[in-house]
């Protein structure tokens, strides 16, 4: 049960975060301080709002179980971040940076026309739409079975917190928030890693040797298995769930674009990799430790996912333990309040400001009210999503449907010319179809689902644009 302590360290973090909402609520004037901060954001702030908004509650909870069951292969996304955090540093964000966009999407206007932003936009809103369910809903179950906590009253303390202060306080209020709830975040982890290493006959050292033992080294991991969440589905998937993560996706470049110098947005990118790597192998670790205290000695009815929050509850000191717990509302507000700003900064951006005139301060008050209704429905989600089974697995369906084809079209308007938009088209409806397909006939993990979308939807064009130089050669 929640002790006084608890509810206190819970309470004071959330009155933080609207106290901080209703403040920078005073510096609104116009809708480039609501969706970009005024472009004056310190690039410590934007690395720690990346991290922490990227890192929602799902992947905060579901890799210490990923852990506790042995299964360590998501320990290569933190590579894999760092391999990828150059190319999003020397090629990515200075061709954003040239054109001096808003969203990522006006980018693609740029480059290959409006009907090319607008249908980038859609499959962004249609990802993200579908995306805000799970990530206010995987967190409350969680705190609901370790407390005992009503489920729908978890969720809609969440979800009407993280809707207040962003409607308040726009991008500004987001990341700000996000730093405190990357404080929280990290510190209860390292915090409870202290425990369950002092908790351990051998300590830190039998930790270690437990975490080697199940480290992805044996032949299984490296055999293609579509069935299988292994090493061969991280190194096929993530490098393409991490470029369209932070190069692409509006929730991550939308706090990017809004540090004043190019110099800033590189640091921010390298100090995200490397937070990554740490924190993913820290969590991972964290798990692996708790199988051996936790799992046995109080937690062996409970869903893996609950184990973090019900050994914190138990382990710590009562007002550290309301802070962790306190940590996991902040991983889901963190992404809860990063989706629907950006959310609202591409309907009003992409979608209805350029074929509709209106006033500045009449778009600042419609981007605060949207806030709140898109905050509502996203709640409402999180209340019907224990309809939607797996959320991991949910996850990687909803990338590979949407985030892969909305990649290709950014890699086809990097790229060298030739590919068009139209051929995108019914690449991308191709893309679609079979991964929908896929996943009805459950014909592999749906992490492949990632890969083989993007090869679809970026091969074809390419392909195609390939095949009419050749004959356009021929022709002469």
């Amino acid at each position: 049960m929640l002790t006084a302590a608890h509810w206190t360290a819970i309470a004071v973090y959330l009155a933080v975060l609207l106290v901080l909402g209703l403040l920078l609520s005073r510096r609104q004037r116009d809708t480039t301080d609501f969706f970009l901060a005024g472009r004056r954001l310190a690039w410590p702030a934007v690395a720690m709002s990346m991290y922490a908004s990227v890192t929602s509650a799902v992947t905060f909870m579901g890799l210490p179980a990923q852990g506790a069951a042995g299964r360590l292969a998501l320990v290569l996304v933190g590579p894999i971040s760092l391999a990828m955090a150059p190319w999003l540093a020397s090629r990515v964000y200075p061709a954003y940076w040239a054109a001096r966009v808003t969203t990522t999407y006006e980018f693609l206007e740029v480059r290959m026309g409006r009907p090319a932003r607008r249908a980038a936009a859609l499959l962004f809103l249609a990802m993200r739409l579908s995306w805000l369910g799970l990530v206010v809903y995987a967190p409350a179950l969680a705190v609901s079975v370790a407390t005992g906590l009503p489920l729908p009253a978890t969720v809609i303390g969440m979800g009407v917190v993280a809707t207040a202060y962003t409607a308040m306080g726009g991008l500004a209020a987001v990341v700000w928030t996000d730093v405190v709830q990357f404080i929280v975040m990290v510190g209860g982890v390292w915090w409870v890693a202290i425990e369950v290493v002092g908790r351990l006959a051998g300590g830190a050292a039998e930790l270690a040797r437990e975490v080697a033992r199940h480290l992805p080294l044996s032949a299984a991991e490296w055999r293609p298995e579509p069935g299988r969440l292994n090493a061969v589905a991280v190194i096929a998937a993530y490098p393409w769930l991490l470029l369209h993560e932070y190069g692409v996706d509006q929730v991550t470049a939308q706090r990017l674009l809004a540090v004043p110098a190019l110099r800033g947005v590189r640091r921010a990118i390298v100090w995200n990799a490397v937070a990554d790597t740490v924190m993913v192998a820290l969590l991972l670790a964290v798990g692996v430790g708790l199988a051996r205290v936790w799992g046995t000695a109080g937690g062996g009815d409970e869903p893996t996912d609950a184990w973090l929050i019900s050994f914190a509850l138990r382990a710590l000191p009562p007002f550290a333990g309301g802070l962790l717990l306190a940590a996991v509302f902040a991983a889901a507000m963190s992404s809860m309040d990063s989706g629907l700003n950006s959310v609202m900064t591409v309907i009003v951006s992409d979608v209805l400001r350029p074929c509709r005139h209106r006033r500045e301060e009449e778009w600042l008050a419609f981007a605060r009210r949207g806030t709140a209704v898109l905050g509502a429905a996203a709640t409402l989600a999180g209340l019907a999503a224990a309809q939607i089974g797996d959320l991991v697995r949910a996850f990687f369906t909803v990338a590979g449907l949407f985030s892969a084809p909305v990649l290709a079209l950014f890699l086809l308007a990097l790229g060298p010319g030739g590919a068009t938009f139209r051929w995108w088209c019914g690449a991308a409806a191709v893309s679609v179809v079979l991964s929908a397909t896929l996943r009805m006939l459950g014909a592999c993990h749906e992490i492949y689902l990632v890969p083989l979308g993007l090869a679809v939807s970026w091969g074809i064009p390419r392909a195609i644009a390939a095949w009419e130089r050749r004959r356009i050669a021929g022709s002469r």
